[in-house]
């Protein structure tokens, strides 16, 4: 068994799908609309085969939840090295994207960095 994709509601589909593509090498499907739902969406495939479905409609909660919500907590993406942890936390940053913390070595031994993306989802990139 293996999960076959985590969906991200997200205001801005574009802007969300652009940075995947840019800072994580996501392949991106043709724009979903259904017109009757307003629902919209776009699966991004990473290039170990995993997949992000980014998806809005009309009536998204407008509201930003703030601390530890529930559901949708982060994705902890992979890089394979400390030096890539680092690299790709330093571009993020240098493109203005919120960094929370990192990089470093936690507590229970994980080598990470956590930043946020476009629409401030929380990314644990890590070895």
């Amino acid at each position: 068994m293996r999960i076959e994709h985590v969906g991200l509601f997200v205001r801005n589909i574009e802007r969300t799908v652009e940075f995947y593509e840019t800072f994580f090498d996501a392949t991106s499907s043709e724009k979903y609309h259904n017109p009757v739902t307003t629902f919209s969406s776009v699966f991004l495939t990473f290039p170990d085969g995993a997949r992000l479905e980014v998806g809005s409609r009309e009536d998204l909660n407008k509201h930003h939840e703030t601390g530890y919500p529930l559901g949708y907590m982060h994705i902890a993406m992979s890089l394979g090295s400390k030096d890539k942890v680092d690299d790709l936390t330093k571009e993020i940053d240098a493109a203005g994207y919120k960094h929370l913390s990192g990089p470093r070595t936690t507590g229970d031994g994980y080598y990470e960095s956590v930043v946020c993306d476009p629409e401030g989802n929380q990314i644990e990139l890590t070895v």
